[in-house]
């Protein structure tokens, strides 16, 4: 039988999910909560509750009894549908096999440098990403996998051993904080930081700065004592929350100042830490 995955997007172009320019899948189905999550669409699968038919003004979505059909020609990407899901999806999710993605990816095969699968957390479909990894490896491209570090990699050796490189969401150090924003403990995201770097395959960690949520400062500094301790030329991202798209029931906090953000670089800078950017 052959599988299908189930795409939110694909990206053709980015320059912001790994090195040089990609093309970059997004999955559909996330394990985690996040409070501040900037993609709540990406993380149930359909209901066919229908609302979003109802609620388009374009006639893009036609509600089918027990799916939705969008129509792409239609849409205007008003962004109505997400904004009234009560279920955390949208319309536009579609099943592709392998053969469709690889089609798609090389109308830009000229231009990038690599693929990225993202999500939603794309291991959760780690099967269908072992059958797509082989056939992007014939096309000579690289694989970054962006992850929530959810999945042991360590006993899941043929997907490692496709993938390139992992950039890994470390959202809190703390285990507590990190139950309190995503519903899930940070065991496994830790011991996946310290394995993959132990096999050269942790390109980037990302954290997210909320302010008046996390104890920044002290998720910075632990954070990146890891990263110098394993090895200080991982890159660690330092990003910037902002409001755009997060679900407001969840999380009402203000952007941190570019102030802010320097004196947490300079923290993991004085750790020993020789690759931070901040976005």
């Amino acid at each position: 039988m052959m599988l299908r995955g189930l795409v939110n997007k694909i990206i053709p172009f980015s320059s912001v999910d790994g090195p040089g320019n990609r093309t970059t899948i997004f999955f559909q189905g996330c394990n985690f909560d996040c409070k501040y999550c900037h993609n709540p669409e990406t993380i149930n699968t359909c209901k066919a509750c229908g609302t979003c038919a109802f609620v388009c003004p374009y006639g893009a979505v036609e509600f089918l009894g027990d799916s939705v059909k969008w129509d792409e020609n239609k849409c205007k990407n008003c962004g109505l549908c997400l904004e009234k899901c009560k279920n955390n999806c949208g319309p536009r999710n579609k099943y592709m096999s392998v053969g469709e993605i690889i089609k798609e990816i090389l109308k830009t095969k000229p231009f990038i440098s690599g693929i990225t699968v993202s999500g939603g957390e794309c291991t959760l479909q780690k099967d269908f990403l072992i059958d797509l990894f082989e056939k992007i490896k014939l096309l000579g491209l690289t694989i970054f996998v962006d992850t929530n570090g959810s999945l042991d990699f360590s006993k899941n050796p043929k997907l490692t051993e496709l993938m390139d490189m992992a950039m890994v969401d470390v959202k809190s150090f703390d285990n507590e904080e990190h139950k309190m924003l995503t519903k899930r403990n940070n065991d496994m995201v830790l011991k996946n930081v310290r394995y993959l770097a132990s096999i050269n395959k942790l390109y980037e960690i990302r954290t997210v700065i909320v302010p008046d949520l996390l104890d920044n400062e002290k998720n910075v500094f632990e954070i990146s004592k890891l990263i110098a301790s394993l090895d200080s030329n991982i890159r660690y991202k330092l990003i910037k929350y902002r409001p755009m798209g997060v679900r407001k029931e969840k999380i009402d906090s203000k952007i941190p100042t570019d102030e802010y953000m320097e004196n947490l670089k300079n923290i993991a800078l004085k750790n020993g830490c020789k690759n931070i950017i901040i976005l």
